[in-house]
C-alpha cells in the first residue's frame, strides 16, 4: 500500500473542505485490512469525489483512496453480467464495454464516478421511471466490515445489509467489488427528440405523457428567465439507435467511443462570474437554442447523457466559495409544490445556472436510496447567493411537509432533524448498521453532520 499523506479533501460543489489522512491501498485485500485497523476517528471510502457536499470526507480521520484498486474482474459477454472492483469509473467501463456492445444500465450526468460511489449513493439517471436505481441492477457485493471483515451480500443473502449499502453513503461497509448487470447496446449513439416548452406546467404534462414512449427522459428548467415566463423548458427524450438507423458512415464503426474534453476551466476563477446577469443571458441563448421541435437527431453517449463531462473541472466556474446542488424529490400529487419552488427561487433572484426536472419511477428496497415515485428537481446554486441558507430551509420544511426528501450524495446543510422524517426508515438503517459496525468505524463528515 502507498504510503499515507494528510490532505485537505472537499467534495465537487468545493464548500466545505476539511483535512484527512488519505490512505491508498492498491488491492481489495489492502482496502480490508485498512478497515480492520481504522484510527480513532474512523475511515471512509473517497472514488473520484463527485459527491456535492462532504460524503467522501472525514475530519480528522482516515479516508480510503478507492480508485487504485479497479479493473474489470469477470464478463460475459452472452450475458452481460459483470464482477468489477470498487474504484473503476463509469467512464473507464464505458470505454471498455461500449466496443462490445454494452452499457451500464444507469449513469448519472457524469462518467466520472466509481462503482463503489455508484452503489454508496444508489445513483440514478435518465431511465428511473423504466430502469430504476443503479443497485437495482447489482446482483452482489462483497464489502469489508468493522465486525465481520470481507462479506458478501445480495438482494437474497443478507439482504438487510445489502439495501442498507444501497444508497447508506458508505457507512455500513467498504465496497470491494460488485457484480452488475449490464445492458446491451447495437450502437453508441442516441436517437434524440427535443421539445421546448414556455411553462413549467406544460414540460410536467409533456413529460407525464411520454414517459411509456421513451427510455431516457430529462428537462432543463429556467428558474431566473430573462424574458418569458419562470419554468419554461427544454426537454430532451431518447433511447440506443439501432445500426440501420445510424447515417451511412457512422455503420461502418457503429459502437465507436472515445470521449474527451473540449477544455479545462482554470485553477483560478474569480467569485462573482455566474451571477444573476451572466445567468440570466446564459439561459436565454440555451433556450433559443434549442428547437420548439426536433425529432430523430443522432447523438453521441457524451452529448446526450454527459455535457458537462466535456468541460474538466467545470465546478471551478462557480468561483472559490463554491456552490452546492440542492436535488430533492416529492410524490406525484405534489406539483404544487414544484410551482412553489420555482416562484421562489425567481422571486429571489437566485442565479441557479443548471435546473434538471425528471420523473422517478418504483423506489427499492434501500432505507436510504433517494428516489420515490415522484418528481425530482436538481439546482445548482452558487454558495454566496444572497440569503440561500433561509431560502433552503423553508423550501427543505415545504418538500419535507410534502413527503418528499432531499438527496444526501448532493448535500452538504440540511438540517439533522429532518432526516428521520424524510427517511422513515432511518432507524431500520441504523439498526444495520450497528450489526456490522458496533464501534462507530466507518465515519464521514456528513455522517457526523446529520447524526447517522
Amino acid at each position: 500500500m502507498r504510503p499515507g499523506a494528510r490532505r485537505e479533501l472537499a467534495g465537487w460543489g468545493r464548500t466545505t473542505p476539511s483535512a484527512a489522512e488519505v490512505l491508498t491501498p492498491v488491492t481489495a485485500e489492502e482496502a480490508a485490512a485498512v478497515v480492520a485497523a481504522a484510527p480513532r476517528r474512523g475511515v471512509v471510502a473517497r472514488g473520484l469525489g463527485r459527491s456535492y457536499g462532504d460524503a467522501a470526507q472525514n475530519a480528522g480521520g482516515a479516508v480510503i483512496d478507492a480508485t487504485a484498486f479497479g479493473g474489470v474482474l469477470a464478463f460475459d459477454e452472452e450475458t452481460g453480467l459483470l464482477t468489477v472492483s470498487a474504484g473503476t469509473s463509469l467512464e473507464q467501463l464505458m470505454r471498455w464495454l461500449v466496443p462490445r456492445g454494452w452499457f451500464v444500465p444507469v449513469t448519472p450526468g457524469t462518467r466520472h464516478v466509481t462503482v463503489g460511489g455508484a452503489i454508496a449513493s444508489d445513483i440514478h439517471g435518465k431511465n428511473h421511471h423504466r430502469a430504476g436505481t443503479w443497485c437495482a441492477h447489482v446482483r452482489r457485493i462483497t464489502m469489508a466490515t468493522p465486525a465481520d471483515g470481507p462479506v458478501t451480500v445480495s438482494p437474497d443473502v443478507d439482504a438487510d445489509l445489502f439495501w442498507a449499502t444501497a444508497g447508506g453513503m458508505g457507512l455500513t461497509g467498504v465496497v470491494l467489488d460488485a457484480t452488475v448487470q449490464m445492458s446491451p447496446i447495437a450502437t453508441s449513439r442516441a436517437i434524440v427528440d427535443t421539445d421546448r416548452t414556455d411553462t413549467l406546467a406544460d414540460c410536467m404534462d409533456l413529460l407525464s405523457a411520454g414517459d411509456a414512449d421513451y427510455e431516457y427522459t430529462v428537462a432543463w428548467v429556467d428558474l431566473l428567465p430573462l424574458r418569458g415566463q419562470v419554468g419554461r423548458s427544454v426537454i430532451t427524450r431518447g433511447r440506443f439507435a439501432e445500426v440501420d438507423e445510424l447515417p451511412a458512415p457512422s455503420r461502418r464503426e457503429p459502437l465507436a467511443f472515445g470521449p474527451q474534453a473540449l477544455a479545462t476551466v482554470p485553477p483560478i476563477v474569480p467569485g462573482g462570474l455566474l451571477n444573476r446577469w451572466t445567468v440570466q443571458a446564459f439561459n436565454e441563448a440555451w433556450f433559443r437554442k434549442a428547437p420548439r421541435r426536433r425529432s430523430d437527431e443522432i447523438q453521441s453517449i457524451s452529448r446526450f447523457f454527459h455535457p458537462l463531462d466535456g468541460i474538466d473541472e467545470w465546478n471551478r466556474l462557480h468561483g472559490p466559495r463554491g456552490f452546492l446542488q440542492w436535488q430533492i424529490v416529492v410524490p406525484f400529487g405534489a406539483e404544487d409544490v414544484l410551482h412553489d419552488i420555482a416562484d421562489a427561487f425567481a422571486a429571489a433572484k437566485v442565479p441557479t445556472l443548471i435546473g434538471v426536472l425528471k420523473r422517478f419511477g418504483a423506489a427499492n428496497p434501500g432505507p436510504l436510496s433517494f428516489p420515490i415515485p415522484g418528481w425530482t428537481l436538481s439546482l445548482d446554486i452558487p454558495a454566496a447567493a444572497h440569503g440561500l441558507g433561509p431560502l433552503l430551509d423553508r423550501l427543505d420544511a415545504q418538500v419535507v411537509e410534502a413527503g418528499g426528501r432531499i438527496y444526501l450524495a448532493k448535500d452538504s446543510r440540511v438540517r439533522p432533524e429532518l432526516m428521520p422524517v424524510m427517511y422513515p426508515r432511518l432507524d431500520e438503517w441504523r439498526a444495520v448498521r450497528r450489526r456490522v459496525d458496533p464501534d462507530a468505524v466507518l465515519q464521514s463528515d456528513l455522517g457526523r453532520r446529520l447524526g447517522l
